[in-house]
């Protein structure tokens, strides 16, 4: 793994055909807003963006992947809810690339509210996920993660590099004093994301079936859209943790 300064990004993953990148986080740029984070794969010269953002974030994520490819060969732009701070800047990126757009089949309906008449370069995912082929022959697995706490969410799981995008499963609320680009003690990254999956969450027996898909994965990263990324032992502590989490309509009585 090199690592850059967190502006230019890191690289989390390379070989000769193959890179997974993490954009950087605009945390400290954007008082008041909700922290996210983009990432970027090159699969053999061409590009996937993940979870681009808000339109706010458009000209500095645009900034962020010029560094690593040109704009122009992003062919895929995924999508792993519907959430403002993931999509707003959805239809800007339609105008400067000429991807597809993958996202939940729940949520294709909704896209002329973003300003999309021609949604024929939208590709719904079905509820129970699909595989997206790189131009290397590897796949990127669309992860169901449904009421994770949209209804239509997933992740990707890119094959290659063996690393999990979750949207916002693993997300971390930090100030400006705490935050980090990795996990790097469980204990005391809880209270960043305990408050979150509880009331984010739907319930424990979604979560605890999540995460029983995801150690069938065996990935070796969890990078969520907020927050810092979990590597090594830190997926399993996550992993643990989770599955144990009594969360959304586990405190029914206490929400109505």
């Amino acid at each position: 793994m090199s690592e850059n300064n967190s502006i230019d990004g890191i690289v989390l993953y390379e070989d000769a055909d193959h890179k997974f990148i993490w954009l950087g986080s605009e945390s400290k740029q954007r008082r008041g807003a909700v922290q996210t984070m983009q990432y970027l794969i090159i699969d053999r010269g061409r590009g996937v963006l993940l979870d681009p953002g808000g339109v706010h974030l458009f000209s500095r994520v645009v900034t962020a992947v010029s560094r690593f490819i040109s704009v122009d060969k992003i062919d895929t732009i995924f999508f792993s809810h519907q959430d403002p701070d993931v999509s707003s800047g959805i239809a800007l990126w339609l105008g400067i690339t000429k991807a597809k757009i993958y996202i939940s089949s729940l949520w294709i309906r909704f896209m002329p509210h973003f300003g999309i008449v021609d949604i024929s370069r939208m590709v719904p995912i079905p509820d129970k996920g699909m595989n997206i082929s790189l131009p290397s022959g590897s796949n990127m697995k669309c992860i169901p993660s449904h009421f994770m706490h949209s209804p239509g969410q997933f992740g990707l799981y890119d094959e290659r590099s063996r690393i999990l995008f979750t949207g916002d499963i693993g997300a971390a609320v930090f100030d400006e004093d705490n935050e980090t680009t990795f996990v790097e003690n469980f204990e005391k990254h809880l209270p960043l994301i305990e408050p979150f999956h509880v009331r984010y969450m739907a319930s424990n027996k979604i979560v605890a079936k999540w995460a029983e898909t995801v150690r069938r994965l065996n990935p070796i990263m969890i990078a969520p859209q907020h927050g810092a990324i979990y590597k090594d032992e830190q997926v399993d502590n996550f992993l643990n943790w989770l599955s144990n989490l009594k969360c959304g309509s586990d405190y029914l009585e206490q929400l109505f």
